[in-house]
């Protein structure tokens, strides 16, 4: 854990606030749906006035597409890998073995604990920095136009400028209780004989993510 907190930039006062924030509901009662609750109303918080700040000449609407844009699940779970978070998630056996500390939800839903557990370990100033300092390269390449297209949208547009076929897309798995189920989707790009398969808590989500994760393949070709 000493190698996550140097990753964060911030020394816990309350270990224990640590640990629960990296337990998956898989081990025990005291896991860290609490602590993402509260991460996520935090996360939400910093972004929306560090957005409201940086451009003042938005509208509202642009200012909830752009929030979303950089605190989806895709962007926690890139974020959860700078700062090698799935090395110290603590999870029960049946989840390891599945490799569940690889899944995208798994790091979002930790990444946003953490910073429930640091906003109660200190005060919001210090998880505000915390949470500029992680997204400092987002928020300086964000755009207002990012949020504009979803990542379907763009594909489709990028395939279709090409004349080639739509993507395709098909929900292959679902993982869980209905109430907290993870749906997985696979996306197939028949052109360029790409296919991915992304994982999230709802079909759309996890469509948007395979749509990202083809367009990210498509345009370093």
């Amino acid at each position: 854990m000493d190698k996550l907190q140097k990753n964060i930039s911030y020394q816990f006062n309350n270990i224990d606030l640590l640990k629960q924030a990296l337990t998956h509901r898989s081990v025990s009662k005291n896991n860290n749906e609490r602590l993402e609750f509260l991460g996520d109303s935090i996360l939400g918080c910093v972004i929306s006035c560090e957005l409201y700040q940086r451009f003042p000449l938005i509208d509202e609407g642009q200012l909830s597409r752009l929030r979303s844009y950089l605190v989806r699940g895709q962007t926690l779970a890139k974020l959860a890998k700078t700062i090698k978070l799935s090395e110290t998630l603590i999870m029960g056996q049946g989840e390891l073995k599945s490799g569940g500390y690889r899944r995208e939800s798994i790091q979002a839903d930790a990444f946003e604990a953490i910073l429930g557990a640091i906003f109660l370990d200190s005060d919001y100033l210090t998880v505000s920095r915390v949470v500029l300092k992680l997204y400092k390269d987002l928020l300086n390449d964000a755009s207002p136009e990012d949020s504009l297209k979803d990542f379907k949208t763009q594909l489709q547009e990028l395939l279709q400028k090409k004349g080639y076929s739509l993507p395709q897309y098909e929900l292959i798995k679902t993982k869980g209780q209905d109430h907290d189920a993870i749906f997985y989707v696979r996306s197939i790009v028949s052109e360029y004989d790409l296919e991915v398969v992304k994982e999230a808590k709802s079909i759309k989500r996890a469509e948007q993510a395979c749509a990202e994760s083809l367009l990210e393949r498509l345009t370093s070709l």
